[in-house]
């Protein structure tokens, strides 16, 4: 890499990351629409294959898209407010049965005096719990008041399946029209690399976000099989959170062991949900993640936290869709930058491939 070319690809990036801090407000459509044309090209390109025109391959993904998102949708809601309707009517009782059964409980176990905070749990549950409801309700009605707030969220509906359909329509021709760009003198080593950054955004987006939905589905009837009154609510929080390594399963067996021992009060249905769980990591472990994302993102559960922190603090909502994917990108770049640190001159040591294979392996062990 030349001097002018090393200036202005760093000049490239401050630029790119200055215009997505400005622009950040108005960009979430847009992510979403590449996001979404960049999980589909395969598909398109498999239609293409058996003799489709692109603009009908890409019409008949949309129209099952949309057919798939409105049932599930139809489905879902209705079962999700219901949960939320029983979780609202049941949160009083709750609050009291942990506060009358279960601190006594950890106090007379441990030894530790929480007289204060028996006093106040209750209290401060309710008004945090009426605090989110009064900030839902004005929410919506500033929404309902707000012309421009209405138009702005219709824009943005309906922006995303513009800009995925144009961008899934032209998705080979802007990067073959992009791979023109690319200096001579580095096309090769430059499309090397983002072929690696392709196969681990692949695993990411299309296999992890698949993962996701699995697990959530898993752990949701698991918890229905068991009778949990609010399996699906947990299951979809747990396949959320899954998006952090082991944080879905924490975060779901918590809540489950909550529920299960308020709902049941027995020792039984605390182990049904612990199985329930169990199952559901061996599945992760055994079957989902192998087969949906492999090892190709190796992304460290730290890092993959403090990716999403700095993203949220730094750009917001936009910057926290984006933290994951940049991060991967990051990780196949410092893989890069450290194969060829061990093969310049400043690292002094001339080491042979078998050397530099067991390095990289090593390093990408650590990531």
């Amino acid at each position: 890499m030349t001097e002018p070319q090393r200036f202005w690809l760093i000049a490239g990036v401050l630029l790119t990351t200055g215009l997505v801090y400005l622009l950040a407000p108005i960009l979430s459509p847009f992510i979403a629409g590449a996001a979404l044309a960049y999980l589909f090209d395969p598909l398109a390109d498999k239609l293409e294959d058996k003799g489709m025109s692109r603009t009908l391959s890409v019409v008949a993904i949309f129209f099952v898209f949309v057919l798939l998102l409105a049932t599930s949708i139809l489905t879902l809601i209705p079962l999700l407010g219901d949960q939320v309707q029983l979780l609202h009517e049941k949160l009083p009782a709750i609050i009291e049965w942990f506060n009358n059964t279960v601190l006594p409980w950890f106090e007379q176990k441990t030894g530790i005096s929480i007289a204060v905070l028996k006093e106040n749990l209750r209290d401060t549950i309710i008004t945090a719990w009426n605090y989110v409801g009064d900030y839902i309700q004005t929410a919506a009605a500033q929404l309902t008041r707000s012309g421009l707030a209405i138009f702005a969220l219709i824009g943005n509906l309906v922006l995303i399946p513009v800009v995925t359909f144009y961008l899934l329509r032209d998705w080979d021709n802007l990067i073959d029209k992009l791979a023109t760009l690319l200096p001579r003198n580095m096309e090769k080593q430059v499309i090397s690399v983002v072929k690696e950054c392709d196969e681990v955004l692949g695993a990411f987006i299309r296999g992890q976000l698949f993962v996701m939905f699995l697990l959530g589905f898993s752990y949701a009837l698991g918890l229905w099989l068991v009778g949990l009154d609010f399996a699906l609510l947990i299951g979809l929080l747990a396949g959320l959170a899954s998006i952090i390594p082991y944080m879905g399963f924490a975060v779901g067996l918590v809540a489950a062991t909550a529920i299960a021992f308020f709902q049941y009060g027995d020792f039984v249905h605390l182990i049904m949900v612990f199985g329930v769980f169990t199952v559901g990591q061996m599945l992760e472990g055994m079957v989902f993640t192998p087969l949906l994302v492999g090892d190709r993102i190796g992304l460290h559960p730290v890092a993959v936290i403090f990716s999403i922190l700095v993203g949220g603090q730094l750009f917001g909502f936009t910057g926290m869709l984006l933290a994951l994917p940049v991060a991967a990108v990051v990780m196949v770049l410092v893989r890069t930058a450290h194969q060829h640190y061990l093969e310049s001159g400043f690292y002094g040591i001339e080491i042979s491939d078998n050397d530099s294979e067991q390095s990289q392996e090593a390093v990408d062990n650590q990531l």
